[in-house]
């Protein structure tokens, strides 16, 4: 059984509902499962549909990745990073590249009442895993046929793309209640900031705020971020959430280790809000909590509305 309290379910879905109204959205029509399974928490808070996003050089631009609700940065082998996109307010027609789960993608989408992942595969020993998971799985050969395909220009393995309709996975704005996430006016405080790098051993990330534009801008290994169709990314609020990131059990076929970043827990960040940083603690006590942030003296920080990129950098 779920631990999650259905009164916190409902304190969310306002917020999820406002998230909504920022953007028009396409449905899809739900599904039992093709594994036959009933949709783990299905009722509760609604769908969200989560998309590994392939984020090295060769893999840009990626397409679909502006209509994500939430953009999560990991890192991954060889101090590189990949995103996981988070879809519910609004699905695109295409999303990719599409590339491999990691374990840190399983204990991060415990929050969820029913996710959906997309992924290309991973790791053998991580499959089972994914298989036990409170999720429903859809990768390649667990999709429909019309899925995935390969295509984008780009060469394998970065030109796997996603058609999330062909999914039937019917994401919804209440799915994203259990985040933990508070939208609202600006906090008092903070101070003023412009511009933010976060580096990983083998990436770098850096977000601009753009007062004419009310969003920030964001550069990749040093380049402006676009997507295929040339639009810029950006993020309303940017959330450097420092984590305990260790070794994992797995590894890649080069015998690269696996990071794991711990985000059940809690511990410091950074949050970039309309030109502002605040300083913040997290918190999320169990798998199955959302994560809450809060001010020094403890008080809820809101986000701004719009798109949420959460990068986990190393405590």
């Amino acid at each position: 059984m779920r631990r999650r309290t259905h009164t916190r379910i409902r304190a969310g879905a306002a917020v999820a509902i406002a998230l909504a109204a920022l953007m028009s959205g396409c449905t899809i029509e739900p599904d039992g499962g093709a594994d036959g399974k009933p949709p783990p928490g299905a009722g509760d808070g609604g769908t969200v549909l989560a998309v590994k996003i392939d984020n090295v050089g060769p893999a840009r631009p990626q397409t679909g990745i502006d209509a994500a609700d939430v953009v999560y940065v990991e890192q991954v082998e060889a101090g590189l990073s990949r995103l996981m996109a988070i879809f519910a307010s609004h699905v695109p027609d295409v999303i990719g590249p599409v590339r491999s789960a990691r374990e840190t993608d399983l204990e991060l989408l415990r929050q969820f009442d029913d996710p959906v992942l997309a992924f290309s595969g991973a790791q053998s020993k991580l499959l089972p895993l994914i298989a036990d998971a409170r999720l429903r799985a859809r990768p390649p050969g667990k999709a429909p046929g019309a899925a995935y395909y390969r295509g984008g220009g780009k060469a394998a393995p970065h030109d796997l793309f996603l058609r999330p309709a062909a999914l039937k996975a019917a994401p919804s704005a209440g799915g994203l209640a259990s985040t933990g996430f508070r939208f609202g006016p600006r906090p008092a405080g903070g101070t003023p900031e412009t511009r933010r790098t976060v580096r990983f051993p083998a990436a770098r990330f850096t977000f601009d705020w753009v007062e004419y534009e009310g969003r920030w801008r964001i550069a990749m290994d040093g380049e402006r971020a676009r997507t295929s169709a040339g639009k810029e990314l950006s993020a309303s609020t940017v959330v450097v959430q420092y984590v305990k990131i260790r070794e994992s059990r797995f590894h890649d076929r080069s015998g690269n280790v696996s990071p794991f970043s711990e985000t059940v827990g809690s511990g410091t960040a950074r949050v970039l809000r309309d030109g502002r940083a605040y300083d913040a603690r997290w918190k999320r006590p169990t798998a199955e909590d959302g994560t809450e942030f809060t001010t020094a003296d403890g008080a809820a920080l809101p986000f701004a509305k719009g798109q949420v990129w959460v990068v986990y950098a190393k405590a």
